[in-house]
């Protein structure tokens, strides 16, 4: 629901006068800050798109006709492949073409031609990673002739809308950008396209995260007290994705019917680094904590550590365009089969989950033959990304499919022996692979780069100033070669080897049937993927495909020593090795980030799995509906989508209510949570009060006790230096820190890792995690009832301070809002422009870890950092009868009618009629553009 303050304009009244009054008043008050002459209303309405009428396309064998309904999603109609995909470029150009031009400038790490200096740090860490140069070498040695052809009529019909528009009629943000640059753009390459991959494989690496912030604990924490902060998987609690199966050792074939044998996983046993470990599988129950005094006796903060949080800030910098990685990316999808359905076939669920932006990141449309066969071989439509030709999450005429993050461990940073000429590899010294790169300036001078790599991969530590003083007392394990000025920080990432993904995409478009729905699921190699399936014959089914390493030596938890050819990649898991289900007995699949099998699958995929709360919610509501013969229908579907139900509230809530609190202010928040049922309604005072008290738990138990680099930013504590191994009760060594981390991805974060880590202790009041040191006027607290008593009382005064004293006003929604903005000239650009271009508040009901993931991170707050981009429900019985919906709108022109038509029924959990069948899309259509040779 919208916020009271500050929300999204109203709907504009329908036709043109109406738009035109609500244009004229926006620039009136424009041209009252001076820009008026320039910003008129001609400006604004330059770029929009025609939708009716006829248009030249040159290059069309056969006219073209593109559909729009009534909140302007396309669906094209063409005679040939070539025709359909060069009509979706021109398209796409229409309605997003600014998107697509920073998108590319991004993969291409040239931001900084168009936004200037601001931007070339972000640039010179995309150069080090090589992401266009590999999407080159795709394109050029791993595609087929097929998907080249398809690639190139995509980009002919983008560069044909462009030889016809410039400057503001591409896009509003063009002319704002003309005030201080000359930037024009180039043509549109078939490699654009392909890098657009890279940058979905970067957001959606796993855990490079996790293993930089294990890491960096490691200055504060022993190693026990670091396993219990990453805690085992729960696979007894939470339902992995494929209940059981096993793998032919000899034929190297998964069964899902076979019996599970063998160990662990292989190359999941190594020791990490800097006498770390793995982190070691968790102590359960009355763990030793990290108490007052616990301190890691390992020293001064190492120089490694340093660099990695250099490193971890470098991260930040670079543009996220699905989000923040870290333990919040994910989806849920489901599959449920007919015979638990009231269709009396599959219905298919998918929410992918990124970070709100304006526009949404996904395009919604359909890619139409008017005859399918040789010729014209797609009747595909679904979601994908402006600037991609083909459809990433949809259905064709015969099956639908879902895409979930898998999670698969895909990097690896190794620590590298270097000196100016090389580095150190099995008691050798190498030479580094070397190329220049020259980074564009907009407005100054032109810099220069050297990237540096390794047998490993790229140095990525050479991208930032504080990294040159490499650590001088790293953490790595004994025989280390000698420290002298420190190590180097390589990255190794499946997404840096060129693959086939791209021709993936299109064989999923025109699969047929589950034979064909594996082939092209086994060409999907990065990022790695959960794909479930369902097809008009009522058959259901699941996929884990993708290039997932074989380790040596370690499990991918901490850095590797890049010297140790023990620690090398020993080859990839065998596609034909990798789980699936087809048809499974319980008659529905759920992927929601969990673990995709259980830990007697001989392959490691990873050690930080999601911790499945999502997921095991699903599955519960599912089975809960087709108990004892009940149907689960297309409305019961959009509504479990809505779920906000939280897991951890019906944990600790009953803790909380049992309490003694004396202060009658403090008692009465209490209260809230009597009878509260752990709903998370936009309305609810209890869910405002209880996430207030779950951040505030969090950050007394653990946050206050984590390093700096990740704490949040400006976050200023008197504690203890890392170094002191003295007595804990000397208070006269206590030193002032302030966090270094983003608010949006500084620890902890609250999500269900968390639930873990709080679920093992919670019975343990005295564990050694709920006590706090004693500081200067404030006595410690010294065990769970203390803590918990003090969470809730300063949950009460933090939301006095934000929703007002009165508990009767309180609301979830007030303190959980959605911004929608903007990704560049919105975030960075002139307020007025932001004005122009951003949207919201929206208040929010959802919650962190809730099917509802509307995220937030417990250490930054409670604005809204995860969403649900887009839903959809496919109805296999009746396509016409399937359902969707995205975050904002088809268009990405500020004050455009499709701007952000979406949002506000996106909000309430309402889904949009989805037109597939031809006859159906005609009745739907409210304009019809005809594109001629």
């Amino acid at each position: 629901m919208p916020a009271n303050k500050s929300g999204p304009a109203p709907k504009k009244k329908k036709g043109r006068r109406g738009r035109l009054v609500a244009l004229t008043v926006v620039l009136l008050l424009v041209a009252g800050i001076g820009f008026g002459a320039y910003w008129g209303v001609s400006t604004v309405r330059a770029s929009f798109p025609e939708t009716t009428g006829s248009l030249k396309l040159p290059g069309l064998t056969d006219p073209v006709d593109v559909v729009r309904d009534a909140n302007g999603i396309p669906q094209i109609y063409a005679d040939t492949d070539e025709d359909l995909f060069r009509a979706q470029g021109y398209v796409q150009a229409q309605d997003r073409f600014w998107e697509m031009d920073v998108r590319r400038h991004m993969t291409a790490g040239r931001l900084s031609e168009m936004f200037g200096a601001s931007q070339v740090k972000s640039d010179e860490f995309l150069r080090t990673l090589g992401w266009h140069q590999v999407a080159q070498k795709e394109y050029d040695t791993k595609l087929s002739a097929t998907t080249k052809k398809y690639l190139q009529a995509y980009s002919a019909g983008v560069n044909a809308y462009l030889k016809d528009h410039q400057g503001s009629e591409l896009s509003l943000e063009y002319a704002a950008l003309g005030f201080t640059n000359d930037y024009k753009p180039e043509p549109w390459t078939p490699v654009d396209s392909v890098a657009w991959l890279k940058a979905m494989a970067w957001d959606l690496r796993g855990n490079m995260q996790d293993e930089i912030d294990r890491s960096l604990m490691t200055s504060r924490f022993t190693p026990q007290q670091i396993a219990q902060l990453y805690p085992e998987y729960p696979y007894q609690r939470n339902r992995p994705i494929v209940d059981g199966g096993s793998v032919d050792p000899a034929t190297k074939e998964f069964d899902p019917k076979g019996t599970s044998t063998g160990g662990t996983g292989t190359g999941g046993t190594g020791t990490g680094t800097g006498g770390t470990g793995a982190g070691g599988t968790g102590t359960g129950n009355g763990g030793t904590g990290a108490g007052a005094g616990a301190r890691s006796t390992r020293g001064a903060t190492t120089g490694i550590q340093t660099q990695l949080s250099s490193l971890s800030k470098t991260l930040e910098q670079v543009p996220a365009l699905l989000g923040p990685n870290g333990n919040g990316i994910g989806s849920n999808s489901w599959v449920v089969s007919g015979e638990h359905t009231t269709t009396g076939k599959p219905l298919l669920a998918n929410d992918p989950h990124l970070a709100p932006q304006m526009p949404s990141l996904w395009y919604q449309m359909g890619l139409h033959c008017r005859t399918t066969g040789p010729k014209c071989n797609y009747d595909v439509a679904g979601f994908t990304f402006s600037g991609m030709p083909g459809v990433v999450i949809g259905h064709n005429q015969d099956i639908s499919w879902g895409m979930t993050n898998l999670g698969a461990d895909v990097t690896d940073l190794y620590l590298e022996k270097i000196n100016a000429d090389g580095y150190l590899y099995d008691g050798k010294q190498q030479p580094f692979l070397t190329r220049q790169e020259t980074i564009k300036v907009a407005g100054g001078e032109s810099r220069k780069i050297t990237v540096r790599s390794t047998n490993n991969g790229p140095i990525i530590s050479d991208r930032d100033d504080e990294l040159a003083g490499v650590g001088k007392d790293a953490p790595v394990a004994d025989g280390a070669p000698d420290r002298g000025d420190g190590y180097a920080v390589s990255l190794r990432w499946t997404a840096l080897t060129p693959s086939k993904s791209m021709d993936a995409i299109f064989e999923l478009d025109r699969a047929k049937d589950w034979t064909g729905f594996r082939k092209a699921a086994a060409g999907f190699e990065v990022p790695s993927q959960n794909l479930i399936y369902a097809d008009t014959k009522g058959n259901i089914g699941y996929q884990a495909p993708g290039q997932i390493p074989v380790r040596g030596k370690g499990d991918g938890t901490y850095p590797a020593p890049g010297w140790d050819p023990a620690y090398q990649w020993k080859g990839y898991v065998p596609q034909s090795a990798l789980p699936y289900e087809y048809n499974p007995k319980r008659g529905f699949i759920v992927t929601a980030n969990q673990a995709i099998i259980n830990e007697k699958y001989p392959y490691l995929i990873t050690k930080d799995w999601g911790y499945g709360a999502r997921s095991q919610r699903i599955s519960d509501l599912i089975e809960s509906k087709i108990k004892d013969g009940g149907k689960v229908s297309t409305d019961d579907m959009q509504s479990f989508q809505k779920d906000n139900s939280s897991e951890i509230a019906r944990l600790l809530t009953p803790y909380l209510t049992k309490i003694d609190i004396q202060d009658k202010y403090v008692r009465d928040a209490q209260q809230l949570l009597n009878g509260w049922d752990f709903t998370q309604e936009p309305d609810s005072a209890a869910a405002a009060y209880f996430n207030a008290v779950w951040r505030n738990t969090l950050k007394l138990a653990f946050g206050n006790k984590m390093p700096k680099e990740l704490r949040v930013e400006g976050q200023c504590l008197y504690v203890r230096p890392a170094s002191d191994t003295g007595p804990a009760d000397d208070q006269d060594k206590l030193v002032r820190e302030c966090g270094q981390r983003a608010g949006n991805t500084a620890q902890p974060d609250g999500g269900d890792r968390w639930y873990e880590v709080v679920r093992n202790i919670l019975d343990d009041p005295n564990n050694a995690w709920w006590k706090t040191e004693d500081r200067p006027g404030h006595p410690g607290l010294k065990n769970r009832d203390q803590l918990l008593a003090q969470a809730m009382k300063d949950a009460r005064y933090e939301l006095t301070s934000k929703l007002g004293k009165n508990i009767d006003n309180w609301a979830w929604g007030r303190l959980h809002q959605m911004d929608l903005k903007n990704q560049t000239l919105g975030k960075d650009g002139p307020g007025f422009l932001q004005d122009l271009l951003n949207r919201g508040p929206w208040n929010l009901g959802g919650g962190e870890a809730a099917v509802d993931a509307t995220g937030w991170n417990a250490a930054g707050g409670y604005k809204v950092t995860w969403v649900p981009s887009m839903r959809m429900v496919v109805n296999l019985a009746d396509l016409d009868k399937s359902r969707w919906i995205n975050l904002t709108g088809a268009s990405g022109h500020a004050y455009h009618a499709h701007y952000y038509d979406q949002t506000d029924k996106w909000a309430k959990g309402e889904l949009l009629p989805w037109a597939f069948s031809e006859d159906a899309v005609k009745k739907a259509g409210q304009d019809t553009l005809t594109l001629s040779p």
